[in-house]
């Protein structure tokens, strides 16, 4: 039965993916380091900063220590916030309707990102939203980004943990996590959710793993949802 859905963050609510590949590519190139813009959507999109960073050093055949990971991380941080402070949050057509027609119809709401606290409360300031949602787990919050199942499995304790509490525990069977990258559909696959792909970012043939792949969070709805996984 569909009690829970857990949503990412970039990529699926925000459409910010073309502003991180370039803020990547000036930080990485600050630093004399060129990020390929297909490379980027090949084998690095679905990966938090962290996990970007220090993959591209090491591409480079430089050491992703993690004191200059951590530079890295805060001087893109910084780029993006002057972005968004001129251009506000970009978020998709559809997806915070999405997210009041879900709390609306008694769904526990939680976010799983590889993105960084200050960017996702931000959004979900602007957006009016930040009330819906239960659970909040950043790149701050776990040690192992996507695909690793840690975000998942921390936004699930939170559901059963935080005040108000359920009526009854709230298992991974009773939760859809909704992914716009391979990486995020097998980090919420290992967790043991269903998964929803959508195709903002990828093919919809990349996304081939998930158990349904709608073209835009615009298709989606609380009807659309327990059709598909019960409830």
């Amino acid at each position: 039965m569909l009690r829970a859905v857990l949503l990412d963050f970039n990529g699926v609510l925000v459409d910010d993916e073309p502003l991180h590949l370039r803020l990547f590519q000036r930080v990485l190139g600050e630093a004399g380091i060129e990020l390929d813009a297909a490379l980027y959507g090949s084998e690095y999109l679905g990966l938090d900063d962290r996990g970007c960073l220090s993959k591209a050093l090491r591409r480079a055949g430089r050491p992703a220590e993690p004191a200059a990971v951590a530079r890295l991380i805060a001087r893109k941080a910084a780029y993006y916030q002057e972005e968004i402070r001129s251009q506000g949050y970009p978020f998709f057509p559809g997806a915070i309707e999405l997210v009041r027609a879900l709390a609306g119809d008694g769904i526990l709401l939680g976010l799983v990102s590889g993105a960084l606290r200050d960017e996702v409360d931000g959004a979900l300031w602007q957006a009016g939203v930040a009330n819906r949602f239960k659970s909040i787990v950043t790149a701050e919050d776990v040690a192992e980004g996507k695909p690793d199942p840690e975000g998942y499995r921390v936004a699930l304790a939170l559901l059963n943990t935080e005040p108000p509490l359920p009526e009854r525990i709230v298992h991974p069977h009773d939760a859809v996590a909704i992914e716009d990258s391979p990486a995020g559909l097998a980090s919420a696959a290992s967790a043991g959710l269903g998964t929803v792909g959508v195709a903002q970012s990828y093919d919809a043939a990349k996304l081939a793993a998930a158990d349904f792949v709608v073209d835009s969070i615009a298709d989606l709805s609380p009807a659309a949802l327990r059709r598909r996984f019960g409830g």
